[in-house]
C-alpha cells in the first residue's frame, strides 16, 4: 500500500487545488468505502464546506474542512486522488481529461470544487477506507498513531527508546503504525539495508550505534523518495497520475537474486519475519 512517500506526494500534488475552495457537491458511489458513517450524513458534512488545509498523517491523506472536521483517506493498495479542471470552468487547472466530470469505473468519491476543479477519488479493488471525523474524533485518531519520521521531535534517542525492550523483530517494529508511521515494507527493508541491520533481529538487541544508523537511514530514504515522488511497482499514481520516480532507485527491495550493490552477496527474499516479503543481504546485514 502508500507509504508515505507516497502520500506526502499526492497531499502536495493536490493542495494548491484544493485549499480556500468551497466544495460544491460530494457524490459517493460505493458507500462501502465509508468507516464510521452513512453516506447521507458524509455527504452533507462536506457539501458546502470550505477546504481549509491539505496534508497527510501517517499514510492517510487529510483534508481538514472549516467546520473543524477532517476528511481522512486511507488509499489502501489501489487508491488514486486526482484532480481535473472542468472544460470552460475558471480557477486553477489540474488534470485534464476527455471524459472530464464523468464518473468513470473504479471511481468512489467525486468533489465537485467551486473552482470548477473535480476531485474523483479511485479504487480499483476497494481496499482503503474515508472517514469523516469531528474534531474529538479526529484528536483521539491522532493520538493513536505514532511519531511522524520527518518530524524534529522524530530524534534517535525516541526510536532507541521505541526498541528497548522489545522482543519484536526490528523490521517488524518500524511498520508498527503505534509505534512509528508511514513507514512500511518498501521503506522498512531499504532503510534496514542502508543501516546494515539484520531485519529479523529483535529490536532489544540493536545497539545505540545501531538504532542511530538506523534513524539515519529512515529518514533518508523517506525524503529521497518524496523528492522521487513515490515508489510505483503496479497501481500507485501520483496527485497528477503519474508513476512515480523512486522504483529505479531501490537499493535492495524487489531485487531477489541481483548483487548487493555494497558487497556484491546476493539479494535473499524471504517471507519468515513478518509474512510479507523482506529482501535483505546476507553478507552485510548480517
Amino acid at each position: 500500500m502508500p507509504e508515505l512517500p507516497e502520500v506526502e506526494t499526492i497531499a502536495r500534488d493536490i493542495r494548491p487545488h484544493l485549499e480556500g475552495a468551497r466544495i460544491r457537491s460530494a457524490r459517493l458511489f460505493k458507500p462501502d468505502i465509508l468507516r464510521g458513517i452513512k453516506r447521507p450524513a458524509f455527504e452533507r458534512g462536506l457539501t458546502g464546506r470550505r477546504v481549509s488545509a491539505v496534508g497527510r498523517r501517517a499514510k492517510h491523506l487529510v483534508i481538514e474542512l472549516d467546520s473543524g472536521s477532517r476528511m481522512v483517506i486511507r488509499p489502501g493498495m489501489t487508491g488514486a486522488v486526482l484532480t481535473e479542471q472542468r472544460p470552460g470552468a475558471g480557477g486553477r487547472s489540474g488534470r485534464s481529461g476527455s471524459r472530464s466530470g464523468e464518473r468513470e469505473r473504479h471511481d468512489v468519491l467525486h468533489l465537485q470544487l467551486s473552482t470548477g476543479v473535480l476531485v474523483r477519488y479511485r479504487d480499483v479493488r476497494r481496499l482503503g477506507g474515508i472517514y469523516l471525523l469531528n474534531p474529538e474524533q479526529w484528536l483521539k485518531y491522532d493520538a493513536s498513531l505514532g511519531p511522524e519520521p520527518l518530524a524534529e521531535s522524530f530524534t534517535p534517542g525516541v526510536l532507541a527508546t521505541m526498541l528497548q525492550g522489545s522482543r519484536l523483530a526490528v523490521k517488524k517494529a518500524i511498520m508498527d503504525q503505534k509505534k512509528l508511521v508511514g513507514v512500511g515494507n518498501i521503506y522498512a527493508s531499504e532503510a534496514l539495508w542502508m543501516a546494515q541491520i539484520d531485519p529479523s533481529r529483535e529490536s532489544r538487541r540493536i545497539t545505540l550505534e545501531e538504532s542511530g544508523r538506523l534513524h539515519g537511514a529512515i529518514v533518508d530514504v523517506l525524503s529521497r523518495s518524496i523528492e522521487g515522488r513515490g515508489t510505483t511497482f503496479r497501481d500507485y499514481r501520483t496527485g497528477t497520475g503519474e508513476p512515480g520516480d523512486f522504483q529505479g532507485r531501490l537499493a535492495v527491495y524487489g531485487r531477489e537474486r541481483e548483487p548487493c550493490l555494497r558487497c556484491g552477496r546476493r539479494i535473499v527474499m524471504t517471507h519468515a519475519i513478518d509474512a510479507r516479503s523482506s529482501y535483505f543481504c546476507p553478507g552485510c546485514q548480517g
